[in-house]
């Protein structure tokens, strides 16, 4: 069950992924964030001691996490003008390109290295995943509403 989500997951992304470049940033940002969240609810748990480890859900994830930050264009999904109308991207987003522009290439150097770490147990897969969390709070902290 859980790898038919996981896949399901990964289908999902590459399929909305492909509307990257769509013509409403708003919904393209908003589809790239949920695409994160869905990975980040396979692997909090996990890295919490909620669900038991298990390499292949989490290289799965970690995969599918990795491809979505490659997928985050800044550019294209915080254009100026997207500031308002239905999000939850801060102003701060705008007022600060350089410095969100550099979170987010944390975020994807971050994750980059957890999805190549191909973690083999629990330990391991917590010390990966702990900097990829840490970005989204951190930046969700600082740039969303």
């Amino acid at each position: 069950m859980r790898m038919l989500a996981i896949a399901a997951s990964a289908a999902m992304i590459a399929t909305s992924f492909a509307s990257i470049a769509g013509a409403d940033p708003i919904a393209d940002r908003k589809q790239n964030m949920r695409d994160r969240a869905a990975q980040m609810r396979v692997l909090g748990p996990i890295a919490q001691g909620q669900q038991p480890f298990d390499a292949t859900a989490v290289h799965a994830a970690l995969d599918a996490l990795n491809a979505a930050a490659k997928a985050t264009d800044v550019a294209a999904l915080w254009p100026a003008g997207s500031e308002t109308g239905d999000t939850k991207s801060s102003p701060k987003i705008w007022e600060d390109m350089a410095g969100f522009t550099a979170a987010m290439d944390k975020f994807k150097a971050d994750a980059a290295a957890a999805a190549a770490a191909k973690p083999a147990d629990l330990a391991a897969f917590q010390a990966v995943f702990g900097p990829v969390a840490g970005n989204c709070g951190a930046c969700h902290q600082a740039y969303r509403l």
